[in-house]
């Protein structure tokens, strides 16, 4: 009993000093991992001197590369105008609808048209009294000339006085003057009965348009049969479909490497899979105070009318594009002291260099090497944010020599990404 008491006090003396140097062991590795961790995050490549660090890389390649822009739109009809009456009256026909086709001069409405044809017939008949008034003014007129002869002829032998011959001449003027108003009312009455005939030829609404395509669309109907019509009311109106126009809306960021001419290419939620060419038209000359966008319009062939007014689109134009591009991954991008760089894998020596690099163009995950554009071999893409230059590293196994990869990594776009495509399933 008296042995196990005694064992018990020492255990307890014991225990202090064993916690004291487990703390202190603790504190010491924790210590250690701060500094070559937490520290090294701060200041990248501070204190890995003498530290392997395992990384990820990838191949430096020699490949074409295209500066794309990305940019969302509307669809937008290539004409799109509405039709009006141009005199009042009760729609009495429709012959089309929404969705069908409309061709150039093709009647599409029919007013009432009873009030217009009974002045057209008024108008007629005005003009066979006007034409009649003119035959008998004629005929008068010839008689009056005939009369001023006989007259002349009389006064010159002395038979007629002077007065009798002037009674003469004043009634051949009249009859003269005569004639010529009927002329004139002949003329007028003509005008009349045209101008009914025109009024008559409104009831008749047909579709007319000079420019485009022969063939339109009915995209709105605003009034049924049977209702009463103003001037100017909208009965339908009348889209064309090819081409369809984008309109998209650009920063001045990529306003100025805009130019017409420029081929885009551009896809649709709603059909997976199929790309439409479409080339920039018209570029605005000017940049909205409120939304600092310049507004820009694409014509797209749209032959088999897929697309409609009204969709949203996505659309890429191509600004440049390197052919044999210094190419490398985005991801490889480091900054050090104010520096943008890269890490190159010294694969022999298992070393990481730092190289200052200039880019050029960046497509997705991949970014264009201007200077110096004469690497090769692999670059640092994981774990370059513990290195410096020179620094130590842990490579993958079973990697292929740097001569191998530089053979193999050029590819030439084939014809598909040479050429911007038309439509594509």
């Amino acid at each position: 009993m008296m042995k196990t008491k005694l064992k018990n006090k020492i255990v307890k003396r014991k225990t202090p000093l064993i916690i004291a140097i487990v703390v202190v062991i603790l504190g010491l590795f924790g210590w250690r991992v701060y500094q070559t961790v937490f520290m090294a995050k701060k200041n990248p490549g501070m204190g890995q001197r003498g530290i392997s660090v395992a990384v990820e890389i990838a191949p430096v390649e020699r490949s074409f590369i295209i500066d794309m822009g990305q940019f969302s739109g509307t669809l937008l009809p290539k004409s799109y105008f509405t039709i009006v009456p141009k005199i009042s009256g009760r729609l009495k026909q429709l012959l089309i609808d929404i969705g069908d086709p409309v061709r150039r001069d093709q009647l599409v409405a029919v007013l009432e048209d009873e009030e217009y044809q009974q002045q057209t017939i008024q108008a007629e008949a005005d003009l066979r009294v006007a034409r009649a008034n003119l035959e008998e003014a004629k005929s008068s007129l010839e008689i009056a000339r005939k009369d001023l002869e006989r007259a002349r002829t009389l006064h010159q032998k002395g038979i007629q006085s002077d007065s009798q011959l002037d009674a003469v001449v004043a009634q051949s003027d009249a009859q003269e003057a005569r004639y010529k108003v009927a002329v004139a009312q002949l003329a007028n009455k003509e005008a009349a009965l045209e101008a009914s005939r025109v009024r008559l030829s409104y009831s008749r609404i047909k579709a007319s348009w000079e420019k485009g395509s022969d063939i339109k669309y009915v995209g709105e109907r605003f009034v049924d049969e049977g209702a009463m019509l103003s001037p100017n009311t909208p009965i339908l109106s009348i889209i064309e479909l090819q081409p369809i126009t984008a309109v998209i809306y650009v920063t001045e960021r990529d306003y100025f490497r805009l130019k017409t001419g420029q081929k885009a290419m551009i896809t649709s939620s709603a059909f997976s899979g199929i790309t439409f060419s479409g080339q920039v038209v018209r570029i605005a000359p000017l940049l909205k105070e409120t939304s600092r966008q310049a507004r820009v319009e694409i014509e797209i062939q749209n032959p088999e009318g897929l697309l409609k007014p009204g969709m949203f689109i996505n659309t890429q134009i191509e600004f440049a594009r390197r052919e044999e591009a210094t190419v490398i991954p985005v991801t490889a991008l480091v900054n050090r002291n104010g520096q943008q760089g890269i890490f190159l894998a010294d694969i022999e020596n298992r070393k990481a260099n730092f190289r200052a690099v200039k880019v050029g163009i960046v497509e997705g995950e991949r970014v264009e090497i201007l200077e110096p554009s004469l690497i090769s071999g692999y670059v640092v893409t994981l774990g370059h944010h513990l290195l410096e230059d020179g620094a130590t590293i842990i490579l993958p196994p079973n990697l292929p020599p740097s001569s191998e990869v530089n053979a193999k990594t050029f590819r030439k776009p084939t014809t598909g990404e040479k050429n911007s495509p038309g439509v594509k399933r």
